[in-house]
């Protein structure tokens, strides 16, 4: 299950302190402009260490394009990409062998597979979403062919709603040697009507379960989201006139199939659960300890979880645009 998407696949691997992190994008259309420089800007916002409200590892998060790129454009060969890991502190993570941190899946993944990579969470790392970054650069390029951009927006953070107070709440944490979490917004705009396909195959299903993949989400909301139960119908429907839709509280879906409005998704991060102060927890054998969290990591998440958040919704609308591709093909002329 580290495979997105039926026409516009990508297969991801590695782990946090492993040689390296990488993707192999098969499906993507030829002859799509594609280089470094439209992957590095992307991966400068995902990457940590660039200032007091991120983890301090230094990487340098370089791309690597190994297949299926030649003279700048795409071949509709598969897209391999690699990151490496320069700056991995494993021994940092040497007491944690045995032992199941609060908030992460250490002891999920250990009762699953009978096994874990314990440096830095392993596979379970939000290091993990450096892939995930490479592949939505690919599929951002593929939208914008179509005249699709997507763009995130930071709504809240710990509580706070003012972009004013949200640098100040984390350092607040931070200094407290706890975390925050918060709430943030993905806009694509110029999506054509039609994408995505009813009941098992609903567009909005597909953004859910995408954004609900990055390990930190824990809520997903389509357009007015939850605030829809309390609301009227009268006043939650989306009027419809020659021009488009009046408002958009379907969020630019409807039956699963967009409907040329923006697609408009916010997810709800939790706090980082490496936190500096002592929790009461198990050893992999189920005896009771407590644990205090070494490493480098970050007071709030969602300063960094914006651009992976915009590449999932790229790989969900590159892959729906690939599949509408074919059912438009197959209508009769």
């Amino acid at each position: 299950m580290n495979t997105f998407g039926r026409y516009f696949r990508c297969t991801m691997f590695g782990e946090s302190h492993g040689p390296a992190l990488g993707v192999v994008v098969d499906g993507c259309p030829p002859q799509v402009p594609f280089g470094t420089e439209d992957l590095q800007p992307l991966m400068e916002r995902r990457r940590p260490g660039q200032s007091p409200l991120t983890s301090p590892r230094q990487e340098p998060d370089e791309v690597e394009i190994l297949s299926g790129v030649f003279e700048g454009e795409t071949t509709g060969m598969p897209v391999a990409m690699i990151v490496r890991n320069r700056d991995a502190q494993s021994s940092a993570y040497d007491t944690l062998r045995d032992t199941a941190r609060p908030g992460h899946a250490d002891l999920a993944y250990h009762q699953k597979y009978g096994c874990r990579d314990h440096r830095g969470g392993g596979r379970s790392s939000g290091r993990e979403t450096v892939a995930r970054v490479m592949a939505g650069a690919l599929a951002m390029q593929v939208l914008l062919r179509r005249g699709i951009c997507i763009e995130s927006r930071i709504c809240e953070i710990g509580g706070e709603s003012s972009p004013d107070r949200f640098e100040a709440t984390i350092l607040r944490a931070k200094e407290e040697h706890d975390s925050v979490g918060g709430i943030l917004e993905v806009t694509a705009s110029g999506c054509p009507p039609g994408l995505g396909a009813p009941a098992a195959g609903k567009l909005d299903a597909e953004i859910a379960h995408a954004m609900f993949s990055i390990g930190a989400v824990k809520g997903v909301e389509i357009g007015s989201g939850f605030a829809a139960a309390r609301m009227r119908g009268s006043a939650h429907n989306d009027a419809i006139t020659s021009a488009g839709y009046l408002s958009n509280h379907a969020g630019g879906i409807l039956g699963g199939i967009s409907t040329g409005a923006p697609v408009v998704v916010r997810i709800a991060v939790k706090p980082t659960p490496s936190i500096a102060q002592p929790q009461q927890t198990v050893t992999l054998d189920l005896k009771d300890t407590t644990v205090t969290v070494q490493g480098r990591h970050d007071p709030c998440i969602v300063p960094r979880i914006g651009v992976v958040a915009e590449s999932m919704l790229a790989l969900v609308l590159a892959d729906a645009l690939c599949e509408q591709d074919v059912i438009l093909a197959s209508r009769p002329q």
